[in-house]
């Protein structure tokens, strides 16, 4: 049985109505691909934690819904980063979604990496004014 929390229930039910069979959508998909993981809302949206790491977000805007892996590019690009947060661009239809089996199989990339030790790459730091 996954790991369910009402908060991220409240967030779908009061997404806009375009939103929710996304977010349901992809709620789904992470339970089915990765059952272990654990559901939180961090930074006001709901995140799904494998490992007591973030695996991947999801949120919902007023025109467009976003979902996105912790690794990032590590587990896709599709080169749709710049039109919103996460990989996938700006959702606005179920049709915006890769297909069931893909996001299960990027889900499942995405746990075995923390799995492995992966680490989100980070900006490098500015150096400083001297």
């Amino acid at each position: 049985m996954p790991s369910t929390d009402r908060r991220v229930d409240a967030y779908i039910a009061h997404a806009a109505p375009f939103a929710q069979p996304i977010l349901e959508r992809l709620r789904a998909d992470v339970h089915a691909a990765c059952p272990d993981a654990e559901e939180a809302i961090k930074w006001s949206m709901p995140f799904f934690m494998h490992g007591g790491r973030n695996l991947a977000h999801m949120a919902a805007f007023k025109a467009h819904c976003a979902f996105g892996f912790e690794l990032g590019r590590a587990v896709v690009d599709l080169g749709r980063e710049a039109q919103a947060m996460g990989q996938f661009g700006r959702l606005t239809t179920l049709d915006d979604l890769p297909g069931r089996a893909e996001v299960r199989r990027l889900v499942k990339k995405a746990a075995a990496l923390i799995d492995a030790g992966a680490r989100p790459a980070r900006a490098p730091r500015k150096a400083r004014a001297g």
